[in-house]
This record gives structure tokens, C-alpha cells and sequence, in this order.
């Protein structure tokens, strides 16, 4: 596949990228991806949600660790569309310097943008940022490892 090509995918693209499945399937579409390069995409933020029940009654708070999750499935297009890692599956390898900059509530919609940084072998790390109505609510670099889908 071209690297410079731009590429998008609803909810049925994704789900055959990524086995992640409700109530963990958290990144609704993918808006851009150039292969190798960076993706951007979203989650829309409803009542429904099954952590708002318990993350906090009377006042709904979606998870931090949620959010950097909501980016790790965003960013898994980015090495999955590259020929050598086609059919591989993405395990989150690490986390750093994340930084948790307002909250993400019900009726938000949580904007993602993930570039890669460095790429050595099957291990890829990126900066990921989030954001509500324009403003940064969550930031972090991440790694990724990409291995086997057994």
C-alpha cells in the first residue's frame, strides 16, 4: 500500500482491524490515516456508556486509562495498513508521560491524533493527543508492539 495515500474507515473497517468488541471498542471512526505516518479519528461520549454507570454516579467522568485506550485503538492503523505487519495484531507495550488535562463527559465527542514517532522492527512508538471541542484534555506517548494474531 502506498504511504501516502489517506485513508478512513467507519465502525465495520475498524472491527475487522481491531478485535476489540462493546463494551471495549472504543473509537467510533477514523477520519485520516496516512500508513506509517499518523491517524486521526473519534469517539462519541453518550450516557450509555457502560463506565459512566460507575465513573461517577451523579457526576460521569469517562476514565483516564479509558482515554489512552480510546488512542491506542485510534493509532492501530497507522503499522496495521503496512504491508509487513498486515494481519498482525497491535498489544500495547508501554506509557509515558501521560498527562490527564480536563474531563471527558457524556455528549462530548473525544477528537484523536496520534503520530508515529519512531518505528524499529515490530515496535512503534507515538504521540497521542485528545481532545474536547478543540481544547486538549489528554496527552501521552505511546508503545506499541506488533505481534502474532493467534
Amino acid at each position: 500500500m502506498s504511504e501516502e495515500q489517506t485513508l478512513s474507515y467507519d465502525i465495520k473497517e475498524i472491527m475487522k482491524l481491531i478485535p476489540h468488541r462493546y463494551p471495549f471498542l472504543l473509537v467510533d471512526k477514523i477520519t485520516e490515516c496516512i500508513p506509517g505516518k499518523y491517524a486521526k479519528g473519534y469517539k462519541n461520549l453518550t450516557m450509555n456508556e457502560e463506565f459512566f454507570q460507575g465513573h461517577f454516579p451523579n457526576n460521569p467522568i469517562m476514565p483516564g486509562v479509558l482515554q489512552i485506550e480510546a488512542m491506542a485503538q485510534c493509532s492501530a492503523p497507522i503499522l496495521l495498513t503496512l504491508d509487513k505487519f498486515k494481519d498482525k495484531l497491535a498489544l500495547f507495550a508501554g506509557i509515558e508521560n501521560a498527562r490527564f488535562k480536563g474531563v471527558v463527559r457524556p455528549g462530548d465527542r473525544l477528537d484523536m491524533e496520534i503520530e508515529l514517532v519512531k518505528l524499529k522492527g515490530p515496535i512503534g512508538k507515538s504521540h497521542a493527543v485528545g481532545y474536547v471541542n478543540g481544547k486538549i484534555v489528554v496527552e501521552a506517548d505511546m508503545t506499541v508492539a506488533m505481534v502474532e494474531n493467534k
